[in-house]
């Protein structure tokens, strides 16, 4: 069995991505890791070749700025990634820029990868997720998270990152896959409020155009923690590649969970009291078949 890993990036430092976390996270997993590297205004190249492994190889691609509908972007360039993965890979491994797994989950992955290579009908693996929100110590649970996502997939050529790279497409379907017991951490959330401020007007450039931006998010604006809906205290580890990064963390989260999701509707609240009795989200959005 061969496993190949992809990702995508651009400005890791100036947009303060664990890029090299989230690569050195599944690295021990691939027999090589296709990393689309963007047109950078730091030094994000040298980020990734500090890691220092035959592994890594760097596609150089140039952003197309026109691509700004929906985050197509995204997708293009987590195409490009795939495709760069050699033809005797059999799983790819896609993991992004502010993602981790746990070192706990490693040999269940790798289990699931071979138990299932000759089993075709499985096209991908579904992966759980923690949303870790504000900081290391808390994680949205809430009907505003997605719970799971594929995140090893055939390396069949003919799948194709869906929207803005969130999920995958064969010939336009929705993949078959198998949910298995590991998750990933996504860590994107977890910035002081003037980081999360300029993760949304730099994230939000890819979606809208300049006068969208300039009329929604205005200069001056501070971002509101409170549109959380839950946070649950997470008592677990996070994974060791983190633990650097989680020991210099330099900001409080400025919070009162008593008051989150005061403001959710009616019939957010309702659904959201079914889904903690039974488990069972009503009218969830999956980018896969299972």
């Amino acid at each position: 069995m061969k496993v190949g890993c992809f990702t995508f990036i651009r400005n890791a430092i100036k947009n303060d991505y664990p890029i090299v976390e989230a690569i050195t996270s599944i690295l021990s997993l691939c027999d090589e890791f296709v990393i689309a590297l963007g047109n950078s205004e730091d030094e994000t190249e040298n980020l990734i070749l500090g890691i220092n492994s035959p592994k890594i190889k760097i596609i150089h691609t140039v952003w197309d700025e026109s691509l700004r509908e929906g985050g197509a972007i995204f997708a293009q360039q987590t195409d490009i990634a795939f495709k760069g993965l050699s033809d005797n890979v059999d799983w790819a491994f896609y993991i992004q820029g502010d993602e981790c797994v746990h070192e706990k989950f490693l040999p269940t992955i790798k289990e699931e990868m071979e138990a299932n290579l000759n089993h075709t009908e499985v096209e991908g693996l579904l992966f759980k997720y923690l949303h870790f929100y504000g900081s290391y110590d808390f994680y949205g649970h809430s009907r505003r998270w997605y719970r799971r996502e594929i995140r090893i997939l055939r390396n069949n050529k003919s799948i194709h990152s869906y929207r803005d790279a969130q999920g995958f497409r064969l010939d336009g379907r929705k993949i078959k896959v198998k949910l298995i017991d590991a998750y990933i951490y996504h860590y994107g959330w977890v910035k002081p409020p003037s980081g999360l401020k300029n993760k949304i007007r730099n994230f939000n450039q890819f979606y809208h155009d300049d006068e969208w931006i300039k009329n929604n998010i205005p200069e001056t604006f501070e971002f509101d923690y409170n549109n959380a809906d839950r946070l649950i205290h997470f008592d677990g580890t996070h994974p060791e590649v983190m633990l650097k990064r989680i020991s210099s963390i330099n900001w409080q989260l400025n919070i009162d969970l008593n008051k989150l999701g005061k403001q959710m509707s009616f019939r957010r609240k309702a659904l959201q009291k079914i889904e903690d009795l039974t488990g069972w989200r009503i009218g969830e959005y999956k980018n896969y078949k299972n």
